[in-house]
C-alpha cells in the first residue's frame, strides 16, 4: 500500500498527487492510501479527510458514474468551476470579472441519457458505473427531475422488446410539455410487427414522442419546449439545456451581455434556444449545422406571435464559417459545441460585430477562442459561471465581448 497526499482536482474531478497519480473521489489536502497501477491509484481509502468533505446526497453515488463531486462540499465544488475558468484564460494571458456562479438546484434534470440491457428476468437499466461498462440502476438519483424516474421502467420494458443481451441501448428522455419524449438507439432493426409493438409502447406508457434509431414511430402529442413566446418541437435526441434553470441563467447572461442594436446572428443555435428570446427585440438569423434543428426553429418561431423577423441557414460552421464581410450585424450570440468554434471566431474577430455573447461547455476552448477575440482588439468585459450539471465536473458559461 502506498500512501499519498492529494494536490489538486483535475479536470475530470478526479484528486491529483505528485507523479502525477490520478485518484478517484479524493479531494485536495487529504492523504490517502492504495495501489498505485501506472498513473492511477487503486483501491483508494481515505486516512485524513478534507474539511470540504461531506457524506454524499445520494445511496447510488459510489457505485453510479453520472457525478463526481457528491463527496465535497457545495461551495469547494462552485469555487472550483470557477478556478477551472480562471485558470483556462490565465493559461491565454487573460483576466476577466468572474461573476458569482450559478448551480442548478438538485433533482432538476429535465434530461437524461439511460443505458439499457436486456437479462434473463427482464432489463437493467440506469447510468454506467464509474469506468466501467457496468449498468448501475439508480432508482433514487438525486440529480433527476422527479417526473424523469418513470422514464427508467419505461426504457427497461423497451429493452426486452428491441434490446439485445449482447449490446445495450442507449435512451434520450426529456421532459416536454406533452410528456416524455424518448429517442431509443442502438436498438433490434425496425419491421412492420415491431414497428406496431413501438406504437403500442407508446400508448401504453402514454409518451408524448418515441423514435427509433432516428425514426419517429409514434407521436401522441406534439413534445414542445419553451423558448421565450415561442414553442418549438426540436428532432428526436435533439440537445437542449440540461435544466430549465441553467437555461434561464445562460439566457439572462446572454441578454445581459447585448446592451443594443435590431439585427442579430445566433452563431450554432440549436433548435432556438438563443434566437427566439431574442426575436423579441431584435431580427436575427439562426444558424446550425443540422437542417432538422432550423427546420424545428423556423417552424417555431412562424406559430409564435411578438417577434421580429427570424430567418435560418443550415450550414456547417467548422468547415464553412461565415466569413468576416458577411457577418453585418449589430450583435452575435455563439453557443459552440465542446470543440469551441476556432473557424467561426477568426471571422467574428475581423468583423465590425459591436457585441458578442459567448456560450461555452468548454473553458479550454472558450479561452483559446477567447485569446483570438481579444487579440483582433475585442474585450473580454465578464464571465459568468453556470453550473447546470451539478456535482458532475463538467463546466459551462456566458461571456461578454466588446469591440474596443
Amino acid at each position: 500500500m502506498s500512501q499519498i497526499i492529494i494536490q489538486r482536482l483535475g479536470l475530470h474531478g478526479d484528486g491529483i498527487a505528485e507523479g502525477p497519480i490520478f485518484a478517484p473521489l479524493t479531494l485536495p489536502g487529504e492523504e490517502v492510501s492504495g495501489e498505485i497501477d501506472g498513473d492511477r491509484l487503486r483501491d483508494v481509502r481515505i486516512v485524513t479527510p478534507s474539511e470540504n468533505r461531506v457524506k454524499p446526497p445520494c445511496r447510488h453515488f459510489k457505485a453510479c458514474g453520472g457525478c463526481q463531486l457528491q463527496h465535497a462540499r457545495d461551495g469547494f465544488v462552485a469555487d472550483w468551476k470557477v478556478d477551472v475558468v480562471r485558470n483556462a484564460l490565465a493559461a491565454q494571458g487573460l483576466v476577466a470579472e468572474m461573476k458569482p456562479i450559478l448551480t442548478s438546484p438538485a433533482a432538476t434534470r429535465r434530461r437524461a441519457v439511460f443505458s439499457a440491457r436486456r437479462t434473463k428476468k427482464g432489463a437493467t437499466v440506469g447510468f454506467h458505473a464509474r469506468a466501467s461498462d457496468v449498468i448501475a440502476e439508480i432508482p433514487d438519483c438525486q440529480l433527476l427531475d422527479p417526473k424523469l424516474i418513470p422514464a427508467m421502467e419505461i426504457v427497461g420494458d423497451l429493452a426486452k422488446i428491441g434490446g439485445s443481451r449482447k449490446g445495450e441501448i442507449s435512451a434520450t428522455v426529456t421532459l416536454s410539455d406533452g410528456g416524455l419524449d424518448v429517442a431509443v438507439w442502438g436498438g433490434k432493426p425496425l419491421d412492420g410487427p415491431f414497428l406496431s409493438q413501438l406504437a403500442q409502447e407508446t400508448e401504453r406508457h402514454k409518451l408524448a414522442r418515441l423514435s427509433w434509431d432516428g425514426e419517429v414511430v409514434a407521436t401522441r402529442v406534439p413534445p414542445y419546449q419553451q423558448f421565450g413566446k415561442a414553442k418549438v418541437v426540436p428532432p428526436a435526441g435533439a440537445f437542449l439545456q440540461a435544466t430549465p434553470q441553467g437555461e434561464a441563467d445562460l439566457l439572462a447572461a446572454v441578454q445581459s451581455a447585448i446592451t443594443q442594436g435590431e439585427k442579430g446572428i445566433d452563431l450554432f443555435a440549436g433548435c432556438g434556444t438563443f434566437t427566439l428570446p431574442m426575436a423579441e427585440c431584435a431580427q436575427m438569423h439562426g444558424v446550425e449545422g443540422e437542417r432538422a434543428m432550423t427546420k424545428a426553429l423556423d417552424a417555431g418561431w412562424r406559430m409564435a406571435e411578438g417577434l421580429k423577423h427570424v430567418t435560418t441557414e443550415a450550414r456547417d460552421l467548422f468547415r464553412n464559417p461565415i466569413i468576416a464581410e458577411d457577418l453585418r450585424y449589430d450583435f452575435a450570440v455563439i453557443d459552440p459545441p465542446r470543440a469551441g468554434a476556432e473557424a467561426q471566431v477568426a471571422e467574428l474577430a475581423q468583423s465590425d460585430v459591436s457585441e458578442i455573447a459567448f456560450v461555452s461547455c468548454n473553458p479550454v476552448t472558450f479561452a483559446r477562442d477567447a485569446a483570438t477575440l481579444v487579440g483582433a482588439g475585442y474585450a473580454l468585459d465578464w464571465v459568468q459561471v453556470v453550473d447546470q450539471f451539478r456535482w458532475s465536473s463538467h463546466v459551462e458559461l456566458a461571456a461578454r465581448f466588446a469591440r474596443l
